[in-house]
């Protein structure tokens, strides 16, 4: 078998250890089958009250950490983690699954991959619901959006990600989807001109607020959203297109 990136694993049949590097792969893994989650990064924070190893955090895991839980797998992922740690891991002799989601059909795809071959499980039921959950076409919208992920400098969200992928679902025009990066920096006016009509504030990677960027912003409206919701791919799809709405709305 082998994981989105073409790297082939010996079968070892059903996980019963498995420590995640990834965020929203943790909640996934949690949801499905929490005893078996051993080990999570610092910046796992759902669900609430988790309660496994802690391994540092996406750019920096301990490894040696990561080693003395003998887990079956380790899931990283492409974006978030370093290829330095994955190539380091394995050479210790630990089997590590990348994913790699750029969009919403392939996040289902890496998702039903994940469950049914590298774990070893049965595909989770919230799956398909969070996958009947997109299934209808959104009316199209037609507002320019962006959505910006970090302020001075400020960065918004570019060409080939998952957030951009969501935006063409929800029916709107994603308005840095040809953008030569996939995290580029702009200048706020850029962001604050007559080309957008809304400028989309998260609550993560940087956390915005009521009072932390939208009073940078006076010609073009924001809305604060949930950053979970618009970056997050596993049990949170099964909400994000209804929360995402209502920011919009």
């Amino acid at each position: 078998m082998h994981d989105d990136l073409g790297f082939d694993l010996p079968p070892l049949g059903a996980a019963r250890r498995v420590v995640s590097l990834v965020p929203s792969l943790t909640e996934a893994i949690a949801a499905t089958r929490p005893e078996a989650l051993v080990g999570a990064t610092d910046w796992c924070t759902h669900p609430a009250g988790l309660e496994v190893a802690r391994v540092r955090g996406t750019k920096n895991p301990d490894r040696t950490a990561i080693e003395a839980l003998s887990p079956d797998l380790v899931i990283a992922n492409k974006e978030e983690n370093r290829e330095l740690d994955v190539t380091r891991l394995r050479a210790a002799g630990v089997r590590v699954w990348v994913t790699d989601i750029t969009t919403l059909d392939e996040a289902f795809a890496s998702l039903r991959r994940l469950f049914a071959t590298a774990l070893d499980w049965d595909v989770p039921a919230w799956l398909d619901e969070a996958e009947r959950a997109w299934s209808e076409p959104a009316a199209p919208d037609g507002r320019r959006v962006a959505v910006a992920v970090w302020r001075d400098p400020w960065m918004v969200v570019g060409r080939d990600t998952f957030t951009g992928d969501l935006l063409r679902r929800l029916g709107l025009v994603h308005a840095f989807a040809e953008a030569s990066d996939r995290y580029p920096h702009v200048e706020v006016g850029d962001l604050d001109s007559a080309d957008l009509d809304l400028v989309l504030l998260p609550d993560e990677p940087y956390v915005f607020t009521s009072t932390d960027g939208p009073e940078a912003f006076r010609a073009v409206p924001t809305a604060l959203c949930s950053g979970r919701a618009l970056t997050w791919y596993g049990p949170s799809l099964l909400t994000a297109r209804d929360e995402l709405a209502a920011a919009l709305a």
